[in-house]
């Protein structure tokens, strides 16, 4: 017998004596964030990720109290549910550099990469979106997805093709000038998102 086969039986005959491992058991750290079990909760967690603000708010009254919060001059998209939340608001387009809010609904979101889906068939929500440093989206929950494909396919379930879909992934980010990141050169500084998680809002 070689060299080679001695080693090789050795090694069988020792791992057939060796005892059964130990059943594997989880092993969870009191420390240790909670498990993520909702599409809302992977949603927000991405959004924050990104240095975007989420909250979700249940009721309608809820809604319009933290809208009511945001200072300065605000700019509304023509979305049915911003002109009666918020009347007094300019609805857009207009001189939106003049305004320091743009408020916007999304038609869906993408709760893998925190994104917003801002269909322009059914709402004039681009310069406001995109113009003012600070952008609020109001999704409801109901409309926020797993995935990319499972959103575009909503958004595209009437068959009808938007002439243009905008997909906001936190605030304005650019690393163009001597790879240096810069927040807010080609749109929002700032990116708030409210969840919707009551009656439908936006549809």
């Amino acid at each position: 017998m070689s060299s080679r086969e001695t080693i090789l039986g050795s090694i069988r005959s020792h791992l057939a004596a060796s005892p059964p491992p130990d059943p594997v058991q989880a092993v969870v750290s009191p420390e240790a964030p909670p498990l993520i079990t909702s599409v809302v909760d992977v949603f927000k967690q991405n959004v924050e990720a990104v240095d975007g603000h989420c909250v979700v708010v249940k009721t309608e009254e809820e809604l319009t109290r933290i809208l009511k919060n945001f200072g300065g001059q605000i700019a509304i998209s023509d979305a049915p549910i911003l002109k009666r939340l918020l009347p007094d608001a300019a609805v857009a387009p207009g001189d939106v550099f003049a305004f320091d809010v743009g408020i916007t609904t999304a038609q869906a979101a993408i709760a893998d990469t925190g994104t917003l889906v801002l269909d322009s068939a059914r709402e004039r929500h681009r310069l406001v979106s995109l113009v003012p440093p600070v952008h609020i989206a109001i999704v409801d929950a109901a409309t926020i997805f797993q995935t990319l494909g499972e959103a575009l396919a909503f958004i595209h379930q009437n068959g009808n093709i938007s002439p243009a879909v905008t997909f906001v992934t936190g605030p304005s980010r650019t690393a163009d000038i001597e790879l240096t990141l810069a927040i807010g050169v080609h749109g929002p500084q700032e990116l708030y998102v409210i969840v919707n998680e009551g009656p439908a809002l936006t549809r």
